[in-house]
């Protein structure tokens, strides 16, 4: 891929959790800095509770909880696994 060319990827949206983003990946943070990550997958942080921005570090579990009835299952037969 030549520079300035973007890849599409499918993300996942955890409920009251993370974004899931098949990597590796670069995430600009609100200030513009750039956080590269070679994992095959990375959770980045919706809560803004992390100690470890942009990266999720779990806070979004003390931070708010919905009962364990609403949380839908994943969409179109997928688990986090696919990623």
């Amino acid at each position: 891929m030549s520079t300035g060319e973007t890849t599409t990827r499918e993300v996942l949206l955890c409920p009251d959790g993370p974004v899931l983003i098949p990597g590796p990946v670069t995430v600009e943070d609100e200030q513009g800095v750039k956080h590269h990550s070679e994992r095959p997958v990375v959770a980045v942080c919706r809560c803004g509770a992390s100690s470890v921005p942009p990266w999720c570090d779990g806070s979004h579990k003390q931070v708010r909880r919905r009962p364990a009835t609403a949380v839908p299952s994943p969409r179109h037969g997928r688990e986090l696994e696919d990623y």
